[in-house]
């Protein structure tokens, strides 16, 4: 439309394409005023290097790091007799080993935040950087080194318009893991020095006296080792002593700044996010699941687009498409991929479909991946006659036989007591299992906040046995997002629930349910056709395999029962690189993976 707009617009005076522009113009005239218009070598060639600077200064920034860690165990070089150090005291030249390995360990563990533009981490290398600089000419060894510090230095000043993100907030699950990374290289640091130039220990100490010499040199403290040679010695516990001061600060630092905001939907943002799905809700059946009170919400400048998300480890994990009005979902993206470019993270949608796919594709310039392909089962159509259906009918008539009854209702209909019983029963069936869900799963059973979602709970000698819970899609569909059942009921219970579900789906004005999500469900379906070829027949094993962990099959097979129709599910990142931490960050926020839950309560992340 914009575009149409634009075009219908009569061009100013002079532009080209306005009627200034018709007049004929000399070629001679005409042909300086393009090439002066077009870019010149030089300048595209600092565009470029401008846009991959980040990606190229990490780089540097890692190598160096990692090659003054190994020039820091070349304690023969430091034995020479340099023309520096006659200048220069012993000491002096043992200290600037220290700052050039303990600088060293910094640009290492920087290299990943200047990747992303991180500003502090740009100001810090800056600072590495001349230090390492003069601590490599104090040294008087390795010229390279100090030439690489200087490139680095200089690279970092000329791209320095490039490094504008903002620092993370981070937990102090973060300093504690900087302290086990900075302590466990400071360690290998300690025994590989001690192991390499053991003929300079006094006797044959033990790798646990060792270990101990290591770790009082830490914090300035010796003497388990008797070590022949001043400066082998001055080396090793000055370079150890700097690296223990500088993990003491570095994660002092890190654990008394504030604490990271847990993402928290505020009771505002849930209410306005209730009147679009009021409005909008039908056109998605994940829509719903926006309203869960642990993500983060960005909205378009109008208000009538939000997008939902979680960052986790850098990630800016968006799930679904946008909630609201389609045309206001373009000023939703802006402002989300401002966010994400302002804090350096990396934007990624999980099961949006082929509609946001496309439009992020076109806002976001977020490349798409089919992810698999959601069930939704048209309840007109459903029917439990015919030989498609004979498994389900048959798991339904035995579990009817057995005494089994299910009631279907809405949460409104259900009093307090119930619901406490109904939470109380669907937790101990879980069991010590992790609960989880992001993109498809709401995890509040029962909450007063969804009077409309809808409770199937199976009875079996008046005794709950199993508990289905559906959110609303619209005002004419449900979503499945929890099923439980007692582990000693029969099988088929779920199936039973279910097609009871159905069955009074048009009481409560329902025509369409969506059920479980199927992960690359064509790769499953198509793999064991007769004709499919090597490769697929080898993904599909995989994902076989896979299942004996994450029931990918058998969340498939279980689909297939109901003859549903199948809805395509996308996963929207910015480049190929991206998907491995992409699927991490996922699969941590589907608690697919967990970090110890003790511990983050222990650190302040709950």
């Amino acid at each position: 439309m914009r575009a149409a707009v634009a075009r219908m617009r009569p061009a100013p005076p002079g532009s080209i394409g306005g009627p200034e522009s018709r007049a004929p113009v000399s070629t001679a005239v005409q042909r300086p005023a393009i090439e002066a218009a077009q870019p010149g070598r030089g300048q595209r060639f600092r565009s470029g290097y401008l846009r991959r600077a980040p990606g190229i200064i990490a780089t540097i920034s890692a190598l160096l790091g990692l090659l003054s860690l190994l020039g820091a165990l070349d304690a023969h070089e430091r034995f020479r007799v340099h023309a520096i150090t006659r200048v220069i005291p012993v000491p002096a030249s043992a200290a600037a080993t220290a700052v050039g390995a303990v600088s060293g360990l910094l640009l290492l563990r920087l290299a990943a935040a200047l990747r992303k533009r991180k500003r502090r981490a740009w100001r810090a290398a800056v600072v590495v950087a001349a230090i390492m600089t003069v601590a490599h000419v104090v040294r008087g060894v390795h010229v390279g080194e100090a030439v690489i510090s200087l490139v680095l230095l200089i690279l970092l000043v000329t791209a320095r318009l490039r490094f504008t993100a903002k620092s993370d907030p981070r937990t102090r699950w973060f300093a504690v893991l900087v302290f086990f990374q900075f302590t466990a290289i400071a360690i290998t640091y300690g025994l590989l020095m001690l192991y390499a130039y053991r003929s300079r220990l006094v006797g044959h100490p033990s790798f646990w006296t060792q270990l101990k010499e290591v770790l009082a040199s830490l914090v300035g403290g010796g003497g388990f080792v008797n070590i022949r040679g001043e400066r082998f010695d001055d080396i090793l516990h000055v370079t150890l002593f700097g690296f223990g001061l500088m993990t003491a600060v570095v994660v002092a630092l890190l654990a008394l700044r504030p604490s990271e905001p847990i993402a928290r939907l505020s009771p505002m943002d849930e209410q306005r996010l209730r009147e679009l799905l009021a409005k909008h809700g039908g056109r998605d059946s994940l829509g719903y699941f926006a309203l869960r009170r642990d993500k983060s919400v960005v909205w378009s400048p109008t208000g009538k687009a939000a997008i939902t998300y979680r960052v986790v480890q850098g990630v800016a994990l968006a799930s679904g498409d946008p909630i609201g009005d389609p045309e206001a979902w373009p000023g939703a993206m802006a402002a989300y991929r401002q966010l994400v470019e302002e804090y350096g993270w990396t934007a990624a949608v999980m099961g949006c479909s082929e509609l946001g796919a496309t439009v992020f594709k076109r806002e976001c310039d977020l490349a798409a991946l089919a992810l698999g392909d959601e069930a939704v089962v048209d309840v007109a159509d459903f029917t439990l006659e015919g030989r498609p259906m004979r498994g389900v009918r048959q798991a339904v008539t035995r579990v009817c036989r057995a005494g089994y009854e299910v009631r279907v209702r809405r949460v409104r209909e259900l009093g307090p007591e119930e619901l406490a019983e109904l939470v109380r029963v669907a937790e101990a069936w879980r069991g010590d299992a992790v609960e989880r869900g992001f993109s498809m799963a709401l995890s509040r059973l029962g909450d007063p906040a969804d009077p409309d979602c809808v409770v199937a709970t199976a009875y079996h000698d008046g005794v709950v046995a199993g508990v289905l819970h559906f959110v609303p899609w619209g005002c004419d569909g449900l979503s499945l997002d929890l099923m439980r059942r007692d582990r000693n009921a029969d099988n088929g219970l779920n199936e039973f629930m279910i097609a009871k579900v159905m069955e009074h789906a048009a009481d409560l004005g329902i025509r369409r349910v969506s059920l479980n999500f199927a992960v690359f469900r064509d790769a499953l379906e198509r793999g064991e056709r007769i004709g499919a070829g090597p490769i697929l027949r080898a993904w599909r094993a995989v994902l076989i395999f896979v299942s004996r962990w994450w029931q990918i099959e058998t969340l498939y097979r279980f689909n297939v029962k109901f003859r549903p129709y199948w809805e395509p599910r996308f996963i929207s990142f910015p480049s190929t690189r991206d998907i491995p931490r992409i699927a991490i960050a996922a699969l941590e926020a589907e608690a697919f993976i967990v970090r110890p839950h003790r511990l983050k309560q222990l650190l302040g992340r709950t």
